[in-house]
């Protein structure tokens, strides 16, 4: 067990991934709650919805029609964040300038996806088997391999991978018209993390730059493989495995934990045990496995408050467009982020000192490992039919 004082008192813990430190303060966990609550999630939903934009069959926003898919289905989003084509911007610097100095701007470009997970429209990767998130991770793999750079040192082992998994139909994903840098996949779950549509779907954007978090990530693997010639995330997998204190779960290939640094009260992650790169890596018992991590994960969320439980995640890996070293430096790992702190109505806000200081949190990750390592079993809906 880690030091027990660590329980009872406020102290700081070092994120290595990041380079940043956050608070933490168990304690706080004893003060009464009379702030915001959220209203728990019922599941009220039909199988399919005439409605919704995103399943089979219905018009969209922008006025296109979904297929009648029967599995997942990708189309590039109606209101992308970032476009492929706009307008040059290419602004003069000068030396010694102020205004160059303190007023930059870079232009971004990219295509934006969407990707459904299911064609029913009521349930979530909780209510999935694992054998059926399976095309899920195949369809995110196809989209990695079609945007990767043809000189990518990953080029060889793409090309290899795609031969072995089914194809997705023609039109859902194209090449790019330009070569971009980075690829993030995520999933904003309930209305709490801002899903603006219950239909089970995740998004995917692609970018020309490289974005700030997986930077400064692979900045950091980048810099402890330097300097320790070991990779850091099969250090901590390593680490984690031996001490047992924030473990939720693992199978062969992944490990699923609270890991030491979290910020939002029950966030894991899942983290490949052997040095996986990026999806093209995986071998097909490895994308069952990666699957079966991701089901565990939501199944014990669901659990732990007996709620459709809301969270942010996202997959990092290797970027589309990479040297060697950077391909060879990544760890494909994939990050939970969820609100909930004491039941299903309070949640976690990231605000005042969070926002103005550094990021804190109360239970500590191995109260919170503990916790969702007990959730485990049938998920809680179903019990109740």
């Amino acid at each position: 067990m880690p030091d027990q004082v660590l329980d009872d008192i406020s102290h700081r813990r070092y994120n290595p991934l990041t380079g940043s430190w956050l608070l933490v303060s168990p304690h706080r966990t004893k003060r009464p709650w009379q702030g915001q609550q959220e209203a728990p999630s019922k599941n009220v939903l039909s199988e399919y919805d005439p409605k919704c934009y995103l399943c089979p069959g219905n018009k969209r926003a922008q006025g296109d029609s979904n297929p009648q898919y029967s599995n997942t289905f990708t189309f590039v989003n109606d209101y992308s964040a970032v476009k492929e084509e706009q307008q040059e911007y290419n602004p003069e610097t000068k030396k010694d300038d102020v205004a160059s100095l303190l007023l930059q701007a870079q232009p971004v470009t990219g295509r934006c996806y969407v990707l459904t997970f299911s064609p029913k429209h009521n349930i979530t990767l909780a209510d999935m088997a694992a054998a059926e998130i399976v095309p899920v991770i195949q369809t995110w793999t196809h989209i990695y391999a079609s945007h990767l750079s043809p000189t990518h040192p990953l080029r060889a082992q793409a090309d290899k991978t795609l031969a072995s998994i089914p194809a997705i139909p023609d039109g859902e994903v194209d090449f790019p018209k330009a070569q971009l840098r980075y690829m993030q996949i995520f999933e904003n779950k309930g209305a709490a993390m801002g899903c603006s549509n219950p239909h089970p779907h995740c998004q995917v954007w692609t970018t020309s730059t490289l974005p700030e978090e997986p930077g400064k990530e692979l900045a950091q693997m980048a810099k402890y493989r330097s300097e320790h010639g070991r990779h850091l995330l099969a250090d901590y997998a390593k680490l984690e495995m031996e001490k047992q204190e924030r473990v939720v779960w693992q199978n062969e290939g992944f490990l699923v934990v609270c890991p030491w640094w979290a910020v939002w009260p029950f966030e894991v992650l899942i983290i490949a045990k052997r040095h996986v790169r990026a999806l093209i890596d995986l071998t097909d018992e490895e994308r069952l496995q990666f699957a079966e991590a991701m089901q565990e994960v939501t199944r014990r969320y669901d659990n732990l408050f007996e709620t459709s439980f809301p969270y942010s995640s996202g997959i990092h890996q290797a970027p589309l467009d990479c040297t060697k070293e950077e391909a060879e430096t990544s760890w494909f790992h994939m990050h939970f982020y969820p609100p909930l702190l004491r039941s299903a109505t309070v949640r976690k806000f990231l605000v005042g000192y969070e926002l103005m200081a550094e990021p804190q949190r109360d239970i500590t990750p191995e109260q919170a490992a503990a916790r969702l390592k007990n959730c485990g079993g049938e998920l809680y809906s179903k019990l109740l039919n």
